[in-house]
């Protein structure tokens, strides 16, 4: 009976562990066609702030951890297209120099239509993409790591707070279909 017990874990974590790795994997054909293309979406994931008081304060809160509230819910991106960059990402950590009674100042969220990208491969596949846009008062530069599976990490550098990385995975951008008027 224990033998049957001990197999039917073995098996249990192996199917566990098997459902897990397979989420949000891309092959790398098509990993390498939409970083070429330079039309993709990034989803966040997860938010990591590098400053530790911002983690300690949110772990000091009642009845919440900061692991569950950096995970995010699949509403933040960025999209990137030929000519246009959509940015909508939330922010924890210091302000510098913060916008009080305009909370939409307070977090990365922009559409910039002027800005220069450099990218590279390094020998293991992963592509590295500097995206510096010329029209916003306060990003200065955005980095995005693509890997082969398709998982991707994004850090924001910008002039007026402290920075921040997100975890998440690249996709395919959606076709947004107007409305026809009746």
């Amino acid at each position: 009976m224990k033998k049957y017990i001990s197999l039917f874990f073995i098996f249990g974590f192996l199917f566990f562990f098997q459902s897990c790795a397979s989420q949000g994997s891309l092959d790398p054909k098509t990993v390498d066609t939409l970083v070429n293309s330079q039309e993709f979406t990034f989803n966040a994931q997860r938010a990591n702030p590098t400053n530790y008081d911002v983690i300690n304060i949110m772990n000091s809160m009642p009845n919440a951890t900061a692991t569950r509230m950096l995970n995010l819910n699949g509403d933040y991106s960025i999209v990137l297209s030929k000519n246009n960059l959509e940015v909508t990402l939330p922010y924890f950590g210091r302000l510098f120099n913060p916008t009080y009674g305009n909370t939409d100042n307070n977090s990365y969220r922009f559409i910039s239509k002027d800005f220069t990208i450099n990218k590279s491969q390094n020998k293991k596949g992963t592509w590295t993409l500097r995206i510096k846009p010329n029209d916003v008062r306060n990003v200065d530069e955005l980095n995005i790591e693509v890997y082969k599976t398709g998982k991707a990490f994004v850090s924001v550098r910008s002039n007026d707070r402290q920075p921040i990385t997100y975890d998440g995975y690249v996709s395919k951008n959606e076709v947004k279909q107007e409305k026809e008027k009746l």
